[in-house]
């Protein structure tokens, strides 16, 4: 099964290149000098420090493979000048049409989606309504609380 596109900005393809290396080079290390020092404690069948840091490892790893699996499989995003469509990387501009608060959001994909910092997924339901669409438009979303209407103001 082909896997799936992990699509990023220059910065988050940067972001996941430093955690991947601080991993491998600093909590591994870390990691496997946790399993020594609970090995040399003695009978491995009743060593909880053992069991917890063979654990800690288990996930570790698995965070490692998931990380490399994504930057093999990442489309790096550049931002496109002189478009006036909403896609991967612009930052937009919208107004709640209902409440009428504006705020901006730049879109990117789920990998780098962090909505405390206004960085949205392309993959929200946000994020899929503005996509494509231009200043000027109007769209809804689909909501726990019911459909949203959105105007988007602004596209950079």
């Amino acid at each position: 099964m082909a896997e799936k596109k992990t699509m990023l900005t220059q910065d988050g393809y940067n972001k996941l290149v430093e955690k991947l290396d601080y991993l491998k080079s600093v909590r591994r290390i870390e990691v496997s000098e946790r399993l020594k020092a609970a090995i040399a404690l003695g009978d491995l069948s009743e060593n909880s420090e053992y069991d917890d840091a063979k654990n800690e490892q288990g996930r570790l790893e698995g965070e490692i493979s998931e990380l490399e699996a994504k930057l093999r499989n990442s489309e790096i995003i550049e931002a496109q000048s002189g478009t006036d469509k909403v896609m991967i990387g612009s930052t937009v501009t919208i107004r709640d049409v209902e409440l009428d608060t504006v705020e901006t959001y730049m879109i990117v994909g789920s990998t780098e989606a962090d909505p405390d910092n206004n960085k949205i997924s392309d993959e929200s339901p946000l994020g899929a309504a503005i996509l494509d669409k231009g200043a000027g438009t109007i769209v809804q979303v689909h909501a726990p609380a019911g459909i949203l209407e959105f105007e988007i103001l602004d596209v950079k």
